[in-house]
């Protein structure tokens, strides 16, 4: 498991958008969604969907599953370092 995983949305931006000068909205214009989507998934307000998974693999030539699991990674970091309150099941 890696240690603090960043976001996908500043992936996007550090590696995909940045080093094609994209604007947010011209790269919002080329996946075909508002602008506000993809600022909330660039800010780690959203994170990303198979259908947006699926979008960025076509616009940045790169696969849906590499997106999703990036997600994972995050989202998977984030919820341990909750430390959920559960109880371990056993059978009796």
């Amino acid at each position: 498991m890696m240690h603090n995983p960043p976001h996908p949305g500043e992936v996007i931006r550090k590696l995909c958008m940045e080093p094609l000068n994209l604007t947010v909205t011209a790269t919002a214009n080329a996946l075909g969604v508002s602008r506000k989507t993809l600022s909330e998934l660039l800010n780690g307000r959203a994170g990303i969907s198979p259908e947006m998974a699926v979008r960025f693999s076509i616009a940045f030539d790169t696969t849906p599953e590499s997106w999703l699991i990036q997600q994972m990674h995050y989202d998977l970091w984030e919820l341990r370092r909750k430390k959920l309150k559960v109880k371990q099941l056993k059978a009796a």
